[in-house]
């Protein structure tokens, strides 16, 4: 059984703007899949349909073998802790240490109360130190966020997710707001995720260079269409024209020389 599948999902903003139309796909667990296309191609509202932060308009979303596209209150709330969420800003609290931040991961599993006076066991903060050291966060972990490089601050967004013990990681734009050394760092941080703890990811990137590095699968969407879905060694310069509408030289100027390796 596929861990996620659309059916027919249209997203109409104002019953006039279509951002998403007809969308119908499968993704298996432990795939790495990278979604690609230009500023208002419909990425982000295709990703946040899926944890329900957007609702469809029309069509099905099976999460986890449960129709989640009408699911509200608890029922909701159970679906997003499955879900991790990486954003391009980070959505961090920029006064809180890393360590704090990182044990938010486990709110959504916590009573209300527990919650707002941040009641955490023994196991959470073992589990919150643990995953920082991987992550090389290991001599940052009392800092405040607000100290801390793009970088670091989006490894921390990753440890907050990793902290849910998602089934599912979603992916926005996590490296747009990044130079190329941290960028790197990020994306090989998401690929040892996926292969390590078997969690499966879908990334929003606008990089189609990265894309055919790092996935497994990529999916292009345009104008609120899928128009590809498959291997990156089959993705050629026509078909990212067609994603894009501009000149593919201008995207990437090898698809096939060993781009990877990464994988």
């Amino acid at each position: 059984m596929p861990i996620l599948e659309f059916k027919n999902v249209s997203k109409i903003y104002d019953n006039v703007t279509k951002a998403l139309e007809d969308i119908n796909f499968t993704v298996e667990e432990g795939e790495f899949i990278s979604i690609i296309g230009p500023s208002g191609a419909g990425k982000s509202t295709l990703l946040r349909c899926i944890n329900r932060l957007i609702d469809a308009s029309q069509g099905e979303i099976i999460f986890d073998g449960q129709d989640i596209t009408h699911v509200k209150g608890k029922e909701l709330r159970s679906i997003r802790t499955k879900t991790g969420m990486i954003f391009q800003h980070y959505n961090l609290v920029d006064r809180l240490s890393v360590i704090e931040n990182v044990l938010h991961g486990t709110l959504g599993k916590k009573s209300t109360i527990s919650g707002m006076f941040g009641h955490y066991t023994e196991d959470e903060k073992t589990r919150a130190f643990k995953i920082l050291k991987e992550l090389g966060l290991g001599e940052f972990v009392y800092k405040r966020c607000d100290e801390l490089s793009g970088g670091q601050k989006q490894r921390v967004g990753i440890a907050r997710a990793i902290m849910q013990q998602p089934k599912l990681i979603l992916c926005d734009e996590p490296i747009a707001s990044l130079d190329p050394k941290a960028s790197k760092v990020i994306m090989d941080q998401l690929v040892s995720i996926n292969k390590n703890k078997k969690i499966t990811c879908i990334v929003n990137l606008h990089q189609v260079d990265v894309a055919l590095r790092y996935s497994t699968r990529i999916i292009g969407v345009a104008s609120g269409k899928i128009v590809y879905d498959g291997l990156p060694e089959n993705l050629n310069q026509e078909t990212i024209h067609k994603i894009y509408q501009s000149n593919a030289n201008d995207l990437i100027t090898d698809v096939s020389g060993g781009v990877h390796g990464e994988r």
